[in-house]
């Protein structure tokens, strides 16, 4: 049942969805306890209620379902959904959520990991975390593990593995990344220095909404140095 439910849902048939995984919940499923609880908190096929979500969440948690532990982490990093912001408490779901291998929860750890929040400031296991978001696909994560290696944080600084991660990043559309990447071209750094494709990617990042590039691509245009 749990699969026609998902495939209800991801259908957006959203009353059948809702149907099947109350009733799955009730037989005590967490998978369903955890996309249930996620209804709720969007107001798919039914009324938004911060108090159901949570309580769905804490017992799907509690099972260490990988994606409640994930959601539940979400609440606590924002102060939302009726439970107070704590960033300890964030940091322990998203890292439990991680070593079950949830690709967000990894970059979330790792984020928290570089900066120091809600834990001590570890920069080589926030590149740990990253690369393993990375491995799964995670844009973000390739574009800050190629701030790492740029700087030298947590890793040996490497300009070529930079590179990739940046390149990685940029394919995958993040304008970060994109905008990233054209900074290398830019100034040489990791690959052959080609002002054409550094501006080429400054502007695809301003298109996608990177504030930086799109500052930068008006000066250019407002200097006259490009018509478009």
């Amino acid at each position: 049942m749990i699969q026609e439910a998902n495939a209800a849902y991801n259908a957006k048939d959203y009353e059948k969805a809702y149907a099947l995984f109350s009733q799955l919940a009730e037989e005590g499923n967490v998978d369903a306890m955890t996309s249930l609880g996620y209804m709720h908190q969007m107001g798919q096929g039914c009324e938004v209620d911060e108090a159901k979500t949570l309580e769905l969440y804490t017992k799907a948690a509690e099972a260490k379902q990988p994606y409640a532990l994930f959601n539940l982490a979400i609440l606590y990093e924002n102060g939302v959904g009726g439970v107070e912001h704590d960033m300890f408490k964030a940091h322990e779901l998203h890292m439990e959520a991680a070593v079950r291998e949830v690709p967000p929860a990894m970059y979330e750890v790792a984020l928290m990991l570089e900066r120091g929040l809600g834990c001590i400031q570890n920069y080589s296991e926030a590149a740990f975390w990253y690369e393993e978001a990375a491995k799964r696909g995670h844009a973000a994560a390739f574009n800050n593990l190629g701030t790492l290696y740029k700087e030298g944080h947590g890793v040996e600084q490497d300009d070529a593995k930079c590179f990739i991660c940046f390149s990685r990043a940029a394919e995958a559309g993040l304008p970060e990344g994109l905008y990233n990447l054209g900074l290398l071209y830019d100034q040489g750094v990791g690959c052959e220095m080609d002002n054409d494709k550094a501006l080429d990617l400054c502007r695809k990042a301003a298109y996608a909404g990177h504030e930086k590039a799109k500052s930068i691509i008006k000066n250019l245009q407002e200097d006259g140095k490009i018509v478009f």
